[in-house]
């Protein structure tokens, strides 16, 4: 459905490093962004996959990148360990609790998540669904 999804960052070192610990667990890791002439950027993507891609960038505009409210950018892991351990990287790595991993029962039977904002606030989720497979 997505070829990509990008948030914006006022630090790209503090979220590559954020997002490296984040996505690891999960299976995403970082490429190599050719130069295109826009803004820094950084993308992380599941290897041997060329799509969907998660870029963080500067702002292409310039302005200071801001929070979108009612924004969140959801990961999907591969099991209930693997939230665990994103959710606990990126809390070593400069996040903040949103939301401890556990059931969401309400969402699903097998519905295992946690929420987390990045150092620029930005929400996200990881997720385990087991009520899918």
């Amino acid at each position: 459905m997505f070829s990509h999804v990008t948030l914006g960052t006022n630090d790209m070192e503090r979220a590559a490093a954020f997002y490296d610990a984040l996505l690891a667990p999960l299976g995403l890791r970082q490429r190599v962004v050719e130069p295109d002439g826009g803004p820094e950027a950084r993308c992380w993507i599941a290897e041997g996959q060329q799509l969907p891609r998660f870029y963080v960038y500067a702002p292409f505009d310039g302005a200071p990148a801001s929070v979108g409210n009612g924004t969140m950018v959801a990961f999907e892991a591969p099991s209930h360990a693997a939230v665990d351990s994103a959710y606990d990287a990126g809390l070593a790595s400069g996040g903040a609790d949103a939301g401890r991993p556990g059931p969401r029962l309400h969402y699903g039977d097998g519905y295992y998540g946690a929420y987390l904002r990045d150092p620029d606030g930005n929400k996200v989720h990881v997720v385990h669904r087991g009520d899918l497979r």
